[in-house]
């Protein structure tokens, strides 16, 4: 009963194949191989509009090299939610990378809400003639956010414009775009650039890739300087035909939201039978393939000693009714594209008392 993370899931078999396939032969290096260009095609497809990719293997370096690209040379901060992986979760890579200072803003359920993103503005403006205080230069958003829940287009277009009203640039953190776009059902240009996003890290690793993660840059401007910094950086990848693989086949057929949409599906039998138990309760409604949930702490051990993993989380972006009580803990459970319904059902039925 793997629910720790989609990261630990493996590749689909599509990808594997496909991987494989891109091993005959010989290829150029650096991004000109004929994958690369194919790849590149099918996210212009997808986004409806040209644009600029560049492949790496993290995410880390993908989130990093997007807020140096964005952010002039000086730095300045970036205004994203106190959760947010850029913040909490990646060590500090976008500060290494580049001299920006991040500004977290509280928000429940993972958002920025536009009061707090005006708040966050006001406090650092853009333009102000102290310079012995950092000034808002970039809005970094989430979608899916870190607790699962999912910004809508029109709350997309809303943050996005407020930033650019601002002069900021804006960048969003797609670790888990695909199961945003299976649970909204819009369009991938409607959650990002038609609302304002300029750089986009689409990432693949954990929907079904092995070390898969794409800048689609939309403000064709900043090609050059991602480029040189991606180089810079040390994650231009020399025979990236094999990342380029990965997202050729992933994205054929939809295949990206097939993966995504199972990995969804599962999350959602997992919140309809905590939600139907009567033994925990839902931090957040889940918009995607995280739930969040709160239940004893002898709960959790007894999950924990049948099999179950998973991460227990901070409670900062839940809601006062909703916070785990003194006897209580909040856990993470995350489904992936390889969840199985066996899974699911065998972690409820030792949720309720029924198995060990």
């Amino acid at each position: 009963m793997n629910f720790a993370s989609d990261n630990w899931a493996g590749a689909s078999d599509k990808v594997i194949a496909a991987i494989s396939a891109a091993n005959a032969g010989a290829a150029p290096a650096y991004g000109t191989d004929p994958l690369t260009a194919r790849v590149r095609d099918r996210l212009v497809d997808l986004f409806e509009r040209e644009l600029e990719v560049f492949l790496v293997p993290t995410g880390t370096g993908a989130n990093a090299l997007a807020l140096a690209a964005l952010a002039p040379s000086w730095g300045g901060a970036v205004i994203c939610h106190e959760g947010a992986h850029v913040h909490a979760d990646e060590g500090g890579a976008s500060e290494f990378y580049s001299a920006v200072k991040f500004v977290p803003v509280a928000g429940i359920g993972g958002k920025i809400t536009p009061a707090g993103l005006k708040q966050a503005i006001e406090t650092y403006p853009r333009h102000h003639p102290n310079v012995h205080q950092v000034a808002a230069t970039v809005l970094s958003l989430t979608n899916l956010t870190e607790c699962g829940t999912a910004y809508t287009a029109d709350e997309m277009t809303q943050l996005c414009l407020q930033a650019q009203e601002a002069g900021l640039r804006v960048h969003l953190d797609g670790a888990r775009f695909a199961n945003a776009v299976a649970h909204l059902q819009a369009a991938p240009s409607a959650l990002t650039w038609r609302a304002g996003v300029d750089i986009l890290t689409f990432g693949a690793t954990k929907n079904g890739c092995l070390m898969a993660e794409a800048l689609v840059v939309f403000d064709r401007n900043l090609a050059e300087a991602v480029a040189r910094l991606r180089m810079r950086a040390g994650h231009l990848v020399s025979k990236q035909r094999f990342i380029a693989a990965q997202y050729d086949a992933w994205l054929a057929d939809e295949h990206w939201l097939d993966l995504a949409e199972h990995a969804n599906a599962m999350a959602a039998r997992l919140a309809a039978g905590i939600r139907a138990s009567g033994a925990a309760r839902l931090a957040f409604e889940p918009d995607g393939n995280e739930v969040f949930a709160v239940l004893p702490r002898t709960s959790a051990a007894r999950l924990e000693q049948a099999g179950a993993r998973f991460y227990e989380w901070g409670a900062d972006s839940v809601a006062a009714d909703r916070r785990p009580g003194e006897d209580e803990t909040l856990i993470r459970l995350v489904c992936a594209f390889a969840t199985t319904t066996r899974e699911v059902d065998r972690f409820l039925s030792v949720l309720v008392g029924k198995a060990d």
